[in-house]
């Protein structure tokens, strides 16, 4: 059985995805799934909040490269907060800050969405 979840939130034009658990093989659908809600919903503006994330693997990195284009073809972007320590190795060992902005805070994230 799974330990992963999406939660969604809203910080005005902005979609926040709590994301808790693992994400991996297995959980990787629930996690597209909660983009493609967002895409189908007109919210391009995504926040990715890290904080209850433990654990990810190469499936659920390839869901933020499945779908960065077509958010940022809809004139949006995926921002990444709050991810602990051993969470943000993987994704920097694999690149992931060059292509996304990956801050410690959502505040951080919700703030470059506006420019500032």
């Amino acid at each position: 059985m799974s330990n992963f979840s999406v939660t969604f939130r809203e910080s005005g034009t902005i979609q926040i995805l709590d994301l808790q658990g693992d994400l991996d093989a297995h959980t990787a659908p629930d996690f597209e799934a909660a983009i493609k809600r967002c895409l189908e919903n007109d919210h391009h503006n995504i926040v990715v909040h890290g904080t209850s994330l433990e654990y990810i693997s190469s499936a659920g990195l390839g869901v933020f490269m499945a779908y960065i284009e077509e958010v940022r073809d809809r004139g949006g972007d995926i921002k990444i907060s709050a991810l602990k320590p051993r969470v943000y190795n993987v994704f920097d060992l694999l690149g992931f800050p060059v292509l996304f902005d990956i801050v410690e805070t959502e505040e951080a994230a919700v703030q470059k969405f506006s420019g500032n």
